[in-house]
Formats: structure tokens, sequence, C-alpha cells
């Protein structure tokens, strides 16, 4: 965000306060609404009274806690899976599956577009790294042809969508380009989890993508309202992840707070589908308004709308005057998956309601004239 933005004041939620202004707010990543959520946030204050903030140690032996436990219950319930690695950070998540997994692979394939989590993950394993043009399967499967040498095996990276494009990962078509050589696929998911599939559990869901065929790692700080990321799957898969990832065992673990308010915002996410239906139909009634001011946009539920420069629109005036009239959008130059010339970033949520989708489409329509 440009350093002369102001600063954030008030909770998190369709409506806040930026800068002394109360403001539509269409940035960031609580698609869900569940960051700011009064049971979310009864939740995170009832664990600090009760145990204080950290547990002050690692996990294992004394540093397990009920709270780490319950965490651990509700996303295995939320992403449909047996057992679950909760670490700090999805960032960190990225970084420790690929550690864990790295005596299984000799040569990694990354989309150019790629988070940095998966860059730093990829280069921390000293080998041989590839880039893929941006979503293009067939490119893929040319580099794999041509860079593989006789015996090694790949692993595949990619975000599950994109997080300032709002691109979804083409993940069946990587899928079929890998299975020729027996590798690995791993994708970031923090922007899907919450969002995408029939049950919010990410881009697999989405695709219907068999079990193990392709692996994941999540963020519960952006759809799902909490914090820190987690890695799920079988319990002997995932045993082996924790075994042979020193973060998984070197890392401190998320405050006990945190923990807390991220079970209670997974189990709201998963007993109330609605709000993603809802999500859903904010995403729809944006993009529809955008579309007739003249921006191609994909037909996903992904509520990150990427509004690309064009010609005769200055985007930073554009956010700028939003935010005079009282909306604020994000504008982005460099982040992965930014499109050339910056971009605008509007992020929708299920409690935005439709009289302020109507009235940001309006406001562009003003400055576009």
């Amino acid at each position: 965000m440009p350093q002369e933005s102001p600063h954030i004041e008030g909770p998190v939620g369709a409506r806040t306060l930026i800068g002394g202004r109360v403001v539509d707010y269409f940035a960031g990543s609580g698609y869900l609404g569940l960051q700011s959520h009064p049971e979310v946030v009864r939740a995170a204050q009832a664990a600090l009274e009760r145990y204080g903030f950290s547990s002050a140690t690692s996990r294992g032996g004394y540093g397990e806690h009920a709270l780490y436990a319950e965490l651990e219950r509700e996303a295995c319930a939320f992403f449909g899976d047996e057992r679950v690695l909760y670490l700090p950070s999805g960032y960190l998540a990225a970084a420790a599956l690929v550690q864990a997994s790295s005596a299984q692979f000799e040569h990694i394939f990354i989309d150019s577009c790629a988070h940095f989590s998966l860059w730093d993950a990829a280069q921390a394993t000293n080998k041989p790294i590839t880039p893929f043009r941006h979503r293009q399967a067939e490119h893929l499967s040319e580099l794999l042809r041509r860079e593989l040498r006789p015996g090694e095996r790949p692993l595949v990276l990619s975000d599950g969508v994109f997080p300032i494009s709002g691109e979804v990962a083409p993940l069946p078509g990587l899928l079929e380009a890998l299975e020729p050589y027996g590798g690995l696929c791993y994708i970031d998911d923090a922007h899907a989890a919450g969002v995408l599939g029939g049950h919010g559990r990410g881009t697999l869901e989405y695709f219907d993508v068999r079990p193990g065929a392709c692996r994941s790692v999540k963020t519960l700080a952006k759809a799902l309202g909490g914090a820190g990321g987690v890695i799920t799957g079988e319990a002997g898969w995932t045993e082996g992840i924790e075994r042979d990832s020193r973060a998984c065992v070197g890392a401190s673990p998320p405050p006990l707070a945190s923990a807390a308010a991220s079970a209670c915002a997974l189990r709201l996410a998963r007993l109330q589908p609605d709000l993603r239906r809802q999500l859903a139909a904010n995403v729809a009634q944006a993009k529809a308004g955008l579309r007739a001011l003249g921006w191609a946009l994909e037909d996903t539920p992904v509520p990150i709308i990427c509004l690309e420069a064009r010609p005769g629109v200055n985007l930073l005036r554009l956010r700028k005057r939003l935010f005079e009239a009282g909306i604020a959008v994000e504008f982005e130059r460099a982040y992965p998956s930014t499109p050339p010339g910056g971009a605008l970033r509007i992020a929708v949520f299920a409690t935005h309601s439709r009289e302020q989708i109507d009235r940001l489409v309006n406001q562009i329509g003003r400055y576009l004239g």
C-alpha cells in the first residue's frame, strides 16, 4: 500500500475507520467477515483472560495445550481431513511442506507469478528451479520434457488463487502435465481456503481433485478470519511432514488467543454455509457491474477483483477519488500476480450490502465519465 495511505483505526469489516473517516472497505482479505465477528472476539478474550497470551514454549511435551487440540479438531472438521499441522503462518507452512518433502524431488517447476512464500520455500532447497509461464500448463509440460534429466522427479508449485489477479490456477492441467513423471504438486491455497469448493475447502475441492494427487497449504488469516497456517491430510502423511520438517518442530506456535479465535472462526465458517453463498452472490453482483464498465473479469466465485490498467484510466487517481467518496480499495504495482502497469485490487466480503457494491460500481463509473 502506498506510504501516504492513512492507518486503519477500527475493526476490519465491510465498513471501518481509516484516517478518521468511516468508509466502505473493499480491501484486505477478510472475505467471510469473520475476523471481527463478536464470537471470534469473545473466544480470544476468554482465552487471554484464562491462559495468558502465549504458551511460551514449542509444541511437544508440556508445550501441548487444549486450545491447540481444539483448533486442530475444528480444522479437521472444516477441511475434511484426518490430521492437521498448525504453524504460525501460511508462509511458514509452505516452507515446512517443501522442506519435509525435499528427498522426494530433484527439480522444482514454479508458476512465474507464484507467491513469495513458494519462491522462498523453493530456493531454500538449493535444487534447480525452473519457472513456467503464468497459468500455462502447456508450457509446464514442455519444460518437464526438456529440463528433467533421466530419473529426476519434479515438484510443481503454484498458488491456488493468485492474490492480486484473482485468477484460479489451472490445477487439472498442471496435474495432467505432471502425471507422466510421478512427481509432486503443492499449491498455496491462502486465498482459496474458506471460499472455493462446496464446503470452502479450497482449490482441490473446487476441481474435485482426488486426495493425495496434490497437496495444499492454507492460511486461517484471510477468509477464515483467524491466524496461522495449516497443512492437512491423512494421519500417516502429516506425521511424516511433521517429522521431516524443522519448522514444525522448531517454530514457536501461534499465541493461545489466536488459536482460540481461529477455532471459533473455523466452526462458524463450517456451520454457516450461507456466508459462502452470500459471498458468491456479492462477487457476482460486483463483477457484473464492473464488466459493464469495460473490464474483462473471469466468471469465478473468487472475491478478488482485479481492475487492470487501460488507456485513459489513471488507477492511482481513481483509488484516491474512491477514498474521497468514502470507499477504500487497494492499488498494487509489483506484488505477485499484479498485471503490467499495476492494478486496483477490490476485495468483496460476504458482509458487504448490495447498496455498498452498487455505490462502488457507480463511483467508478462516474470517474470513467
